[in-house]
């Protein structure tokens, strides 16, 4: 259930109480991060979705740059992870008794068996806000993450269905998104796709060669 250091940080001992319970309350579809503002970087992490653990890059941006009208709670909030699922998330900056931005606790749900239940249930958990930009406008691995997810279900089709045209489709909005500018966002991509990283070369070498109509008058 839990991921998190053995650590004697004064935050991951009082916040991890709250991040057992939701968990466990919520679990298995739901993870929740522990994040550190000053380092932006991972201090705990309790049933994760993924390969991430305390360490790991936050990503999450500037916290100056937020509203301070926002009462330090955003969401929910939609995000699309790359196998179409969809998920709910609400995320909390944690201040100490100066004032300071402590941490970000950030619960992320998977909607996914609220979709297949009953209406009332798939209501439950569904965003009502925006997505809060300024937390995530530095975390390109989740722009990859949403763009690729956001063509699966505009296609209907799984990662495994898509064709060498919507695999073109999906690089040229990550190419407009200035994803690869990203140093190493390469082998991200590839597996955000589920393709090797010769083919996603390929690909790209494809989207970008200028079609021979383009040179004829």
């Amino acid at each position: 259930m839990e991921t998190a250091e053995a650590s004697t940080d004064l935050r991951v001992r009082m916040w991890a109480p709250v991040g057992q319970a939701v968990a466990l309350l919520l679990g298995p579809y739901a993870e929740v991060v522990l994040h550190d503002p000053d380092t932006d970087r991972i201090l705990a992490i309790w049933n994760p979705m993924g390969s991430r653990g305390p360490g790991d890059p936050s990503l999450l941006g500037e916290l100056d740059t937020l509203d301070p009208s926002a009462r330090d709670v955003f969401g929910p909030y939609e995000k699309v992870l790359a196998d179409g699922r969809r998920l709910s998330s609400v995320s909390a900056v944690l201040r100490d008794p100066d004032g300071k931005a402590a941490a970000v606790l950030c619960v992320n749900l998977d909607r996914t068996p609220l979709e297949h239940a009953a209406a009332v249930l798939s209501a439950f958990g569904a965003p009502t806000t925006s997505r809060p930009e300024p937390l995530f406008e530095q975390d390109w691995n989740e722009r990859v993450q949403h763009i690729v997810g956001a063509y699966v279900r505009e296609c209907g089709r799984p990662l495994e269905r898509l064709t060498r045209a919507d695999r073109l489709a999906v690089l040229a909005r990550l190419e407009e998104a200035k994803v690869f500018a990203v140093r190493r966002a390469t082998p991200v991509v590839a597996s955000a796709l589920r393709v090797s990283r010769s083919t996603l070369y390929g690909l790209l070498a494809e989207l970008r060669t200028p079609s021979t109509k383009d040179h004829t008058s």
